[in-house]
């Protein structure tokens, strides 16, 4: 039987294994693009700007740890965040750096700009504006990414596509844009578009999936 030390030893020697995979930028970058859905290893190499080798190889760590897990299609493997305990641990690691580094905020700062501006909206506004109908909810990314899932009654408008495709929005009603995150420039896009061309147009603060692991509608696969 292992002795009381032992035990203390071995215990935080299993939960390191957890910051141990995390220790790296580019592998919080893979758990971030995880968030959104499941991808190919040369999918995440392209838009994490990594070879596919180095990006497998810090795969293979988070997957190590229990973080990802895989499922293989032929050639190509696929993956996934292992549960949505996973995005929480990114979650709870972004807002603390948010909290508690001012060269995080300082650098979110100086590459946005001065996101007051776009008049963000938090998940009770954003709940009771669509509850009511007096929003319209579009989402700024991608379709692949939105079809894996997305905000409950949210109109996918690829923010590279919005200027093309204006007119499936009402100019009536408020738009609401929303994409991956915190850190993803889709929305901040989408407003300054709608703005330009009339609209009265604000931006989620967060990003799909903080609005999922909050346990709110979703839809889609």
């Amino acid at each position: 039987m292992a002795t009381s030390r032992q035990f203390t030893n071995q215990l935080y020697d299993q939960l390191a294994r957890l910051t141990k995979a995390l220790a790296s930028p580019r592998r919080l970058e893979l758990v971030d693009l995880l968030s959104q859905r499941e991808r190919t290893v040369e999918e995440l190499a392209r838009l994490s700007t990594m070879s596919v080798a180095n990006t497998s190889r810090h795969l293979q760590a988070l997957r190590s740890a229990r973080l990802v897990t895989v499922r293989r299609v032929g050639l190509h493997a696929h993956y996934r965040l292992a549960d949505g305990g996973v995005f929480e641990l990114w979650q709870a690691v972004r807002d603390l750096g948010e909290r508690r580094l001012a060269s995080l905020r300082e650098l979110v700062s100086a590459h946005f700009g001065d996101r007051a501006s776009l008049e963000p909206v938090g998940v009770t506004e954003l709940l009771d504006r669509l509850g009511t109908g007096a929003a319209v909810l579009v989402d700024a990314r991608p379709e692949d990414e939105f079809l894996a899932g997305h905000i409950a009654g949210a109109i996918n408008v690829p923010v590279d596509e919005l200027e093309a495709r204006l007119h499936v929005l009402p100019m009536d009603q408020e738009v609401i844009a929303y994409c991956r995150g915190p850190y993803c420039a889709f929305a901040d896009r989408a407003v300054a578009i709608l703005r330009a061309n009339g609209y009265r147009a604000r931006r989620f603060a967060l990003g799909f999936p903080d609005w999922r692991a909050a346990g709110l509608p979703v839809a889609g696969a």
